[in-house]
């Protein structure tokens, strides 16, 4: 089974088995000082049905494993638990996300990966290089994989923000109407970015609250300082979306008006121009109406003052408007 990433078996606190044979892994995980930690990535069914029956694992957990695609949660099923947590990833500047479901009993810990890269290898040299954490069990790996999962939003977080800065600068500085949709769609895409991060956020603040206050499930006993601090790092994720979240939307907000304030500037001198050819139109028919009796018809400077009349009055209006700011 090419799915079978690492699988390790550790005795107060040191590695004592390694590369273990999945049908081996059941005999290790029956010892009573020692607990098994086995990554997988993708697997079919088949083989999520092996691995369920090597550890023993709940069915209505392996079935939300086996179908993916599940809201962050944790749930207790008897002496075990079993966690989602999802994994966002910035693929160029989209947010593709992943997930891993970890299965925790006592003296077991199972990750399974689905569409996420890159794996835990980190986790596992961090905690083989602190024994006595490490002797904690698997309560103490599930929190370092929870951890690993949430330190990686951060870097998306600020990612964002960055992006959210770019095109703020570009809202200012241009007053081309192109560029101010154009950071529209921008502001819309970053909004539904963010919205991504918090659904991965969000429910987990709760489901990671329960593990260090209250009633602790048996397996987190001895460590529930550390996903306190978990706690902690969500808390300042969630606020920094929540301070990303109000931007855009003021943003956006900005940027409408910038594009209002826009066209408002073309209506004006769409109006000015109109005005400066609308005054030697109204002469020009007046005396365009050839009435026997008309004052000035037959005089002999009435064409130059008929014209006089027209750049005169043209000339004021020229004038007021450039100095209005509508020309």
């Amino acid at each position: 089974m090419n799915m079978l990433i690492n699988s390790t078996a550790y005795e107060n606190g040191r590695k004592v088995a390694d590369h273990i044979p999945i049908e081996d892994i059941s005999d290790y995980v029956k010892r009573a000082e020692c607990f098994v930690w086995v990554a997988i990535k993708d697997p079919t069914p088949e083989e999520l049905d092996k691995m369920a029956e090597e550890f023993d694992l709940h069915p209505l957990a392996v079935e939300d494993a086996r179908h993916g695609h599940q809201r962050p949660k944790i749930e207790e099923y008897g002496d075990s638990l079993f966690a989602v947590v999802q994994i966002p990833m910035l693929k160029g500047k989209e947010i593709e996300v992943g997930e891993v479901n970890i299965f925790v009993g006592r003296n077991y810990v199972l990750t399974v990966r689905h569409r996420a890269e890159p794996g835990f290898q980190a986790v596992r040299d961090r905690a083989e290089s602190e024994p006595h954490l490490l002797k904690h069990g698997a309560g103490f790996v599930f929190y370092a994989v929870v951890d690993n999962v949430v330190d990686r939003y951060f870097p998306i977080v600020d990612q964002l923000e960055s992006e959210l800065e770019e095109i703020e600068g570009r809202i200012f500085e241009s007053a081309e109407s192109d560029t101010h949709r154009r950071s529209i769609k921008e502001l819309y895409a970053l909004k539904h970015k963010g919205m991504a991060m918090r659904h991965a956020v969000e429910p987990l603040i709760e489901v990671v609250h329960k593990l260090y206050g209250g009633r602790v499930p048996s397996v987190c006993v001895g460590v529930q300082e550390y996903f306190r601090d978990v706690y902690d790092h969500l808390l300042r994720i969630s606020t920094q979306l929540d301070g990303l979240r109000d931007m855009v939307i003021t943003a956006l907000s900005v940027n409408l008006s910038m594009i209002t304030l826009g066209e408002n500037e073309v209506v004006k001198r769409l109006a000015s121009y109109a005005a400066l050819v609308a005054v030697p139109t109204l002469i020009a028919g007046v005396y365009g109406m050839n009435f026997e009796h008309m004052p000035e018809l037959k005089w002999t400077w009435g064409y130059p003052f008929a014209l006089f009349l027209m750049f005169g009055i043209d000339g004021l209006l020229f004038v007021k408007f450039r100095k209005i700011g509508w020309i």
